[in-house]
């Protein structure tokens, strides 16, 4: 990399959690709205789910930032209206890197956040965290007479995330559960796979929701007459609140049909077909005030939230993570991301490492020592990811140089 200019940063990335976005730019390429026409002739770096240290501070920024200083950033950085981002966009700034330079926009724009907590992977669920923050402020309700938009999901309300037991759908079904603002009194989550179903339900047991004043329900979508179960879960007054979690056409006309009088859709998970298009009921939109938003991430105020529900420990986004890998399996982890299961897969930049499973750390154990402390270190946190794994696999795992 050329030396940094006096308004640029030079860091460290420790961690990047690999997102589907980053299979969506790698498969369109230029045709990616945040992605550059000339890419095949300048490429970018991928990743923008990435914390790390600073290193080296810029002149311009010297009373803002030192080195040592741990940061996560927001990669959206919406300058003049911009769609450049890290990740998607610069030729010296993406999570998959072991070094990157952060550029000025970043720093002008507010988006490069200091954050001081016990492990990096923290910093990189930040951002996929904050997507789910926005989400829930970008819904909106109204009043009948009034054109006032009331923000936010409704205070008591009735959710349903469809599609919900991804990672992002349990980072979602965090939120509703443990923010300590607004929370729904029915929170009904569904999918097509069992298995992701029963694993939502050990994190998230409907006993716990019920001490918070949330009912919530797991259901399988996969049999028919799930639209009927849907509607008796809410005693048929519909839903007020819908998060569609995945772009499947199927899902998009099952949370429209289940939504209530003023009921806000979110189709939150953007779809990689540029022409990619569902079926709404119009006659609803018109008669009972339906209605429907999109959100594409968050914004500096969802990222610090986010970094502080977790600070403070109401939120924990560990069940995010099932895989964990090196430098060295990120190609082939973004470009199958699709086909492969489980939640978010976690890159450490500075590591030689195959994408492995937590779920396969015991097995892999038997036979290498890495694996085995690993696997006693999760254990201890019902198989979730955590500070003290990370710190042994940062200590003892192979080097990527």
């Amino acid at each position: 990399m050329p030396p940094i200019n006096t308004d640029e940063i030079l860091a460290k990335v420790v961690s990047d959690s690999i997102c589907m976005s980053s299979y969506k730019a790698a498969i369109q390429g230029p045709d990616h709205k945040r992605v550059p026409d000339n890419v095949a002739q300048n490429p970018t770096i991928i990743g923008h789910e990435f914390c790390g240290e600073i290193l080296e501070v810029g002149s311009q920024w010297k009373d803002k930032f030192s080195p040592g200083d741990k940061y996560t950033l927001q990669p959206a950085h919406n300058k003049n209206g911009s769609m450049t981002a890290p990740g998607y966009s610069y030729s010296y700034c993406g999570g998959d890197a072991t070094y990157v330079i952060i550029p000025p926009e970043i720093m002008e724009m507010d988006c490069l956040l200091k954050f001081d907590a016990d492990a990096f992977f923290l910093g990189s669920l930040a951002e996929p965290m904050s997507c789910i923050t926005g989400t829930y402020h970008a819904m909106y309700h109204t009043v009948q007479g009034s054109y006032v938009h009331h923000m936010g999901i409704r205070k008591g309300g009735k959710m349903a995330i469809l599609a919900g037991a991804g990672p992002m759908g349990l980072g979602a079904v965090d939120y509703a559960l443990h923010n300590p603002d607004v929370k729904p009194s029915l929170l009904v989550v569904t999918d097509v796979d069992e298995v992701r179903l029963k694993r939502a339900m050990e994190l998230f047991k409907p006993d716990d929701a019920r001490s918070k004043g949330v009912r919530l329900v797991y259901v399988n979508t996969e049999s028919e007459g799930a639209i009927e179960k849907l509607k008796t879960l809410a005693k048929g007054t519909g839903y007020d609140d819908v998060f569609v979690m995945a772009p499947v056409r199927a899902v998009i006309k099952q949370g429209d049909a289940i939504l209530g009088k003023d009921g806000c859709l979110n189709f939150f998970a953007g779809p990689p077909d540029p022409d990619f298009k569902g079926e709404f009921n119009f006659y609803n939109v018109h008669y009972s005030g339906t209605h429907i938003v999109g959100t594409s991430g968050g914004n500096n105020d969802d990222m610090r939230e986010s970094l502080d529900l977790m600070s403070k420990g109401f939120i924990n986004p560990s069940a995010m993570v099932t895989h964990i890998g090196g430098l060295d399996c990120v190609i082939e982890t973004t470009l199958n991301l699709p086909a492969i299961p489980g939640g978010k897969k976690l890159i450490y930049t500075a590591i030689s490492m195959p994408l492995t499973a937590i779920a396969d750390f015991e097995k892999k154990g038997k036979t290498d020592p890495l694996f085995a402390a690993l696997d006693r270190a999760v254990k201890r946190t019902n198989n979730l990811w955590n500070a003290q794994a990370e710190k042994y696999l940062l200590n003892n795992a192979k080097s990527i140089y």
